[in-house]
C-alpha cells in the first residue's frame, strides 16, 4: 500500500468490539500514511460503538457491495473464513487483487484472502493493529488508543478471559497513557445497556438447563425475542457467559433461533475443553474456548444434536 490509494476495511457479520475497534483504529492509522480508508461491513455498525466513528472514519456499510468499487485493496479484519463476510462474500471471492487479512483466529475452511497477518496468540485483532502502528512508528492518538482499547477490552471480556496475556496488559497500559479513560470505556460498553436487554437476559436465564453429570449448561433464545424487546444482535454479547459461570460447568451453549430453519449457537468452555472442535462438527469455528456455528433445522432438532455431541465430547 502507498499514499494516494483507496482502501476498504471490513469485518464479520454482527461486528463486535474487536472488529469495530480494529477498523476505526486502522482507518485513522492509514490516514497518517496518506491512504484513504472507509468501512464497509456486511451488517450495520453497532450502535454501542458509534462513538468510535468520526469525520476521519467513514462507515459505508449501508452501500453494500457498491462500497467495494474503485478501491485499490480490501483489508479484512478479525475473520478466518470468507463466509463470515455474509452478503459481501461473493464480491470478495471475485476480487482480482487478493484482500489482506489481519486476524487472530484459527484458519477457517475458506480464508477471505491469500495475504495474511495472523497470530493466534494475540488477545485480539486490535493487538495486531497496535503492532502495525508500532512497527511503522505511527502516532497513537487518543482516538486510535480508544479504538484499540475497545478492541482489547471486549475480546478479553474485560481482561477476564484466558486470552488475557501479560503483553495484552502492557499494551492496555500504553493505551491508557495515550488518553483512554477506563471508567468512560466501562460506562459505554458495560453500563449503558437498554432495558430490553435486561428483559431478554431474564428470559434466557429462565431457560437455563444444567447437566451436572457432564458439566454442561445451555440457554435458549426463541425466534422473535430481539424484536419483542426491541434490541439488536449486539445486545446478546456476553449472555453466553452466564451458563459458563455456573459452578462445575465446563462447556456452555447458547442457542438462538433465527427463524426460517436456522439456529445460531455460541460455544463457551473452560481450560481443557475445546469449544472450537465442537463448533467445527457443525460447520463453525473460532477459538478453543469461544466459538460459534450456524446450523440448519428447528430449535429442538439442532439443540438435540448439539447437546448429544457436547456430552460425547465431555
Amino acid at each position: 500500500m502507498r499514499p494516494g490509494q483507496k482502501v476498504a476495511l471490513s469485518t464479520h457479520i454482527n461486528s463486535d468490539g474487536d472488529g469495530c475497534g480494529s477498523e476505526a483504529a486502522l482507518a485513522r492509522l492509514l490516514g497518517q500514511m496518506g491512504i484513504t480508508a472507509h468501512v464497509v461491513n456486511p451488517t450495520p455498525w453497532p450502535a454501542m460503538f458509534t462513538f468510535l466513528l468520526g469525520g476521519d472514519v467513514r462507515d459505508r456499510s449501508a452501500d453494500g457491495v457498491s462500497a467495494l468499487g474503485g478501491i485499490d485493496r480490501l483489508i479484512v479484519l478479525d475473520i478466518s473464513d470468507v463466509k463470515r463476510l455474509g452478503s459481501l462474500a461473493p464480491a470478495v471471492r471475485a476480487m482480482k487483487v487478493p484482500p489482506l487479512v489481519i486476524d487472530h483466529h484459527l484458519p477457517g475452511e475458506e480464508p477471505p484472502g491469500t495475504i495474511h497477518v495472523t497470530d493466534v496468540a494475540a488477545c485480539a485483532t486490535g493487538e495486531l493493529v497496535y503492532d502495525f502502528a508500532a512497527t511503522l512508528g505511527l502516532e497513537i492518538t487518543p482516538a486510535i488508543a480508544t479504538a484499540l482499547y475497545v478492541a482489547i477490552l471486549t475480546d478479553t471480556g474485560g481482561f477476564r478471559f484466558s486470552n488475557t496475556s501479560p503483553r495484552c496488559h502492557a499494551i492496555a497500559a500504553r493505551l491508557l497513557s495515550s488518553g483512554v479513560d477506563p471508567e468512560e470505556m466501562y460506562r459505554r460498553i458495560y453500563a449503558s445497556v437498554p432495558k430490553g436487554r435486561m428483559r431478554l437476559l431474564r428470559d434466557a436465564l429462565d431457560s437455563l438447563e444444567v447437566d451436572d453429570a457432564n458439566g454442561l449448561a445451555w440457554i435458549s433464545i426463541a425466534a422473535g425475542a430481539l424484536e419483542k424487546y426491541e434490541v439488536s444482535g449486539e445486545d446478546l454479547d456476553g449472555i453466553a457467559e452466564y451458563p459458563r459461570s455456573v459452578n462445575g460447568v465446563k462447556l456452555a451453549l447458547l442457542f438462538r433461533d433465527l427463524g426460517h430453519g436456522k439456529v445460531k449457537i455460541s460455544f463457551r468452555s473452560v481450560r481443557g475443553v475445546d469449544a472450537n472442535a465442537l463448533a467445527k462438527q457443525f460447520g463453525g469455528g473460532g477459538h478453543a474456548r469461544a466459538s460459534g456455528a450456524l446450523v440448519s433445522g428447528t430449535m429442538d432438532e439442532v439443540r438435540g444434536k448439539v447437546i448429544a455431541a457436547a456430552r460425547e465430547l465431555l
